[in-house]
């Protein structure tokens, strides 16, 4: 039951990463923008060329602003990642364990060995 809701979990998470994907690029582009007129505003000395700078920062400013459901979809895509390591963490289990007593039993003495 519980993979059930894991699976449920991850294909939700899916859809809103897929439908966030226009909105996270959008804001990566304008970050990216923000982040290269900051720099060119801070290395020029004219003021012609600080205006400027400052313009594009702002229009970058609000462009990542009206990007904010991008972070919406970062969530989905974080929550996405910890779904499946812990689907993939439920797998490894399941092949970890073993009905057969030798199995364990080789374990426990591989353990023993290594404490001597």
């Amino acid at each position: 039951m519980k993979k059930a809701g894991l699976i449920a979990a991850a294909f939700i998470a899916g859809m809103i990463l897929l439908a966030n994907t226009g909105h996270i690029i959008g804001l990566a582009i304008s970050a990216a923008i923000l982040y290269f007129a900051f720099k060119g505003f801070m290395k020029t000395d004219s003021t012609g060329k600080k205006i400027l700078w400052a313009i594009v920062g702002f229009i970058a400013l609000c462009a990542s602003a009206s990007n904010l459901p991008a972070i919406i979809g970062l969530a989905a895509f974080y929550a996405l990642i910890k779904i499946v390591k812990s689907l993939k963490g439920t797998k490894q289990e399941r092949e970890h364990r073993s009905d057969d007593p030798f199995v364990n039993f080789e374990s426990q003495w591989s353990e023993i060995n290594k404490s001597k």
